[in-house]
């Protein structure tokens, strides 16, 4: 379980595969790393294989490749990293599972006032289960819906914080990203339609 709140950007320094896995080695400042540790990376849950010297390896089966986009990160490449939530911390984002729903991609990316302003396009499935002002994972940062402009479409506003110290900074129109709905809406609309289908 994460928060959203991205602690750390780091960088791919290796690309590999192992068999039918595919394996990034990842550049951080992390100190205390455990294998078999769980580490949200751009928002998917992944796994501690391997620890070098500054630096993790994790690997992503095919279920995983095919609903992200982790087989297109090359060297040097940054991506957002947060830890497992330990309890008794502060939440200061959402629960986010790091069970990416699918891939969605940025419309536009523009800056207004003292913010940034991104439209995203994301699946029917996600769109289903979210809300106005409510919440939205993209690559593992934890967003409040500004608004839906368009059916579909999600417009977040990102503060200058967070633009800065996540990846969120580089994104351009035509990038694809992670999206992961909000958890609580996926149960609500779960709840729903079972009942929908007894009746």
């Amino acid at each position: 379980m994460f928060t959203g709140i991205v602690k750390e950007q780091g960088t791919v320094v290796a690309v590999g595969t192992d068999g039918d896995r595919l394996k990034l080695t990842i550049e951080a400042s992390f100190d205390d790393l455990v294998l078999g540790e769980s580490i949200a990376l751009n928002g998917a849950c992944l796994t501690v294989m391997e620890l070098g010297p500054g630096n993790f390896s994790v690997e992503a089966v095919v279920t995983t490749r095919d609903r992200t986009t982790l087989s297109q990160l090359g060297a040097g490449t940054r991506v957002n990293l947060e830890r497992a939530l330990a309890v008794g911390e502060r939440l200061g984002g959402h629960f986010v599972q790091g069970h990416v729903d699918g891939v969605a991609e940025i419309l536009s990316v523009t800056p207004r006032d003292d913010a940034v302003l991104i439209d995203v396009k994301i699946p029917t499935e996600i769109a289903a289960v979210t809300v106005l002002h409510g919440s939205i994972a993209l690559d593992g940062v934890s967003m409040t819906v500004n608004a839906i402009p368009d059916p579909g479409v999600v417009q977040v506003s990102v503060i200058p914080f967070t633009y800065e110290h996540t990846t969120l900074g580089f994104l351009g129109a035509g990038d694809r990203i992670h999206v992961e709905g909000d958890m609580l809406g996926k149960f609500v609309k779960q709840l729903l339609d079972t009942r929908a289908t007894d009746a």
